[in-house]
């Protein structure tokens, strides 16, 4: 890879990182506000992307790219269903804006022009995790594993947005959400 080509997949990773920070709080940030927060000027963000449209569809599939990384680093196939499920909510919480991003606008569906698009998703393994869970004994079993994930995200969303209005500090988040989540979801013996 020549420098000119790490350089370019540098500024595009920035510019798309801006794009769904700076949108994850303001829908209606216009593109200088994105070139801003991406310390690039408005020119560069055309080179990468020639309307806002390009640069939210890019936006979206990088930030899915990403919350997929997010839970594939999460290992949540291994190991005991609660211990999984806590690296699961670690690695939500780290990826939390841009699951703002994703998650806070239902009509993300007509930007990716993707009649499949579940304005819900579960992140692979998610539901798999949480019924296995249930099986080991660990989880409630009176819960649909759907709204446990509903749960999930709800509480990853309401971290990342307890931390942006000051209301938790950034390593305070996770700790939080997990104990938030085990209290409502564990088994009492």
């Amino acid at each position: 890879m020549s420098p000119e080509s790490g350089t370019r997949s540098r500024t595009r990773r920035a510019i798309l990182a801006a794009a769904a920070a700076v949108l994850a709080r303001d829908r209606a940030a216009t593109l200088a506000d994105i070139a801003d927060a991406a310390d690039v000027a408005r020119s560069t963000l055309h080179r990468y992307f020639t309307d806002r449209d390009e640069l939210v569809r890019a936006a979206i599939v990088d930030s899915l790219s990403m919350v997929e990384e997010q839970q594939k680093a999460a290992a949540i196939d291994q190991g005991p269903a609660d211990e999984a499920m806590r690296r699961l909510l670690v690695a939500m919480v780290d990826a939390g804006e841009r699951l703002a991003f994703l998650f806070a606008d239902p009509d993300l569906a007509k930007t990716l022009d993707q009649a499949k698009w579940d304005p819900d998703p579960a992140v692979p393994g998610t539901l798999d995790l949480i019924r296995r869970g249930q099986a080991e004994g660990v989880f409630d079993p009176g819960q649909k594993p759907e709204w446990v994930q509903r749960v999930i995200w709800a509480l990853t969303y309401s971290g990342w947005e307890a931390g942006e209005k000051g209301e938790l500090a950034r390593h305070e988040i996770a700790g939080a959400v997990i104990r938030t989540f085990e209290a409502g979801t564990l088994t009492r013996p």
